[in-house]
């Protein structure tokens, strides 16, 4: 079969399998290369309709076709990789079709401990929309999506949907599960169906429809109701989870609310194609300031984490020693993207820490930032937090209220990372363990040893994330196509992995499974659960056509022989 012009039949889009494209679209952001057969470009849900039917018919006759989405290919997971046909909505699906106020109301984000936020605003887009061209537009009416992540200005919303993301504000506000309102979505059978929360009687009504949609209900119902034990034992214990999944938030018995959106978000495009998105919106808030705190030693730091959250900041940040010296050591790397006078600027805005760093370097940077519509309320929070602080003998800080000088530090942490990347010449940053999350009462106990963990094994890597969620973010360097690196890989991921489940954490809090982590979720869950997701997948897709290998059915060795520069077999 000439899959190209058997597609050219029914297809309004842009089909391409030139060398040049079939390459780009072998890498995302992780460290694999994955070559597909073929790149596809929809014009509209119709398309993608098309597409999936067609591949839904030929599936027999060609067991290697799948559809894999993507938008835009940011995944440092290798979620959007596959080896048959790519479908990219990032070239013609991504309108803004509305964003309106509408009356206030509340929602309160899934995760243990939160509080509920106020909605004042809703927006329906399509999923090739980047979010910085959401987010511009969102502001012009004074909304926000508040789970935006770091990569803000390179992502797209439907990325979002697929890995569940979240950023900075998730501390407050939640991750992307909890602002999805309502999916269009494009099942097995190539039909859309909107995706949405349902009573119980909505949901007796679809199960009763004994159609591809009704069964879809029915079973995932049947699957949750005859597991429901088992299922809510296995929810992990953490703020942030993209692992699996979500099966626990799929039914709430209190509400009597049944929401496949739940379970759609996260899923990567392996149990259907989303086609467009309504997603809620919060107000912006007027002011922000940062208390930074150099922690000189980790005794203590979840006391320190807990004194921080009792300010009810937006968020807590932190990067280490080790991302601190990298941007010492390569400090021309700044006077290069900014220009001298840009990094001479830089410079003299660290002036202020040169007292603080003189007794030497701090082991964790923590930014804790506080928003709201009263400077003097903000001002009040973080002065009190201040106060607190000067208990720890071990702990410095710096109160910032000017958006300018708080701009240096978040700069230290993005900019870091792209220097680890430009400065050891033969390797290559690779995301394998970047996204671990544990209970941050536990960080004091489990900093030291995941250091260890990374030392012992001779890795260069920085270190990033969300504090206060126990959520960091581990970057090594690795030459991938040594033929150890793939050793290497397996091996500190088994031990890193093994000390997060000993701390009772995730495997990945934001970034998702993917190729990198789907060999590892038996190790979370167990066997039983991990059957469960199975079973989920073959409720929705059982001929396994969406995004094969990705939550189901992925291996180590497959981890091997993909990495980028190791010859992958495709």
């Amino acid at each position: 079969m000439d899959l190209l012009l058997e597609i050219k039949k029914f297809w309004k889009g842009d089909v391409d399998n030139s060398d040049a494209t079939l390459a780009k679209y072998s890498r995302d952001a992780s460290l694999f290369e994955v070559r597909p057969a073929l790149v596809v470009f929809p014009k509209d849900a119709d398309d993608i309709k098309n597409l999936v039917r067609f591949v839904a018919e030929n599936k027999s006759a060609n067991p290697a076709l799948s559809v894999t989405v993507r938008s835009a290919g940011t995944c440092m997971a290798g979620g959007p990789l596959g080896e048959s046909i790519i479908l990219d909505v990032s070239r013609y699906l991504t309108p803004i079709h509305s964003i309106k106020r509408v009356a206030p109301y509340s929602i309160t984000p899934l995760f243990k401990g939160s509080f509920p936020v106020s909605i004042t605003g809703e927006a329906v887009v399509s999923p090739g929309c980047f979010y910085r061209d959401f987010e511009k537009a969102t502001l012009a009416e004074g909304l926000l999506l508040p789970c935006y992540t770091a990569s803000k200005t390179i992502n797209s919303v439907g990325g979002m949907v697929g890995n569940n993301s979240a950023g900075e504000l998730t501390l407050r506000y939640g991750k992307t599960e909890d602002y999805v309102k309502e999916l269009k979505v494009v099942f097995a059978d190539g039909n859309e169906y909107v995706v949405r929360a349902l009573s119980r009687s909505e949901l007796d009504a679809k199960i009763a429809q004994n159609d591809f949609e009704g069964s879809v209900y029915k079973n995932i119902w049947q699957l949750i109701s005859q597991n429901e034990g088992d299922i809510m034992a296995a929810k992990p214990n953490v703020s942030k989870n993209s692992a699996g999944y979500f099966l626990w938030n799929v039914w709430d018995e209190k509400k009597q609310i049944f929401d496949l959106t739940k379970l759609i978000v996260g899923s990567q495009g392996t149990l259907g194609i989303v086609t467009e998105i309504t997603l809620r919106l919060v107000d912006v808030k007027k002011h922000s300031a940062l208390l930074v705190m150099f922690l000189y030693s980790l005794d203590g730091l979840g006391n320190v984490v807990n004194d921080a959250l009792s300010v009810m900041p937006e968020s807590v940040e932190a990067y280490d020693d080790k991302t601190m010296m990298l941007a010492i050591r390569f400090w021309r790397g700044f006077i290069k993207k900014r220009g001298l006078w840009g990094a001479i600027k830089l410079g003299f805005r660290f002036l202020p820490e040169i007292g603080l760093l003189i007794r030497g370097m701090p082991k964790l940077v923590l930014l804790v930032n506080c928003a709201g519509d009263d400077m003097n309320e903000i001002r009040g929070r973080l002065t009190r937090l201040q106060s607190i602080m000067a208990g720890y003998p071990n702990t410095k800080t710096r109160l910032v209220f000017s958006p300018a000088e708080a701009e240096k530090y978040w700069t230290i942490r993005r900019d870091s990372f792209a220097l680890l990347r430009e400065h050891f010449k033969g390797k290559q940053t690779a995301p394998f363990i970047d996204d671990v999350i544990v209970p941050p009462a536990m960080l004091p106990k489990f900093f030291p040893r995941i250091q260890k963990i990374l030392d012992d094994n001779h890795l260069t890597y920085n270190i990033h994330g969300h504090a206060s969620n126990g959520n960091f973010h581990i970057i090594p360097l690795l030459n991938l196509g040594d033929k150890v690196s793939g050793d290497v890989i397996l091996k500190v991921a088994d031990e890193v992995y093994k000390l997060v489940l000993e701390f009772h954490g995730s495997l990945t809090a934001e970034h998702n499974d993917g190729i990198i982590r789907t060999p590892y979720l038996s190790l979370m869950y167990g066997d039983k659960i991990v059957g469960l997701f199975a079973q989920t997948k073959d409720a929705f897709d059982a001929h396994n056509i969406l995004n094969p290998g990705k939550k189901v059915g992925g291996s180590k060795s497959y981890i091997v022989s993909h990495l980028a520069g190791s010859h992958p077999k495709s």
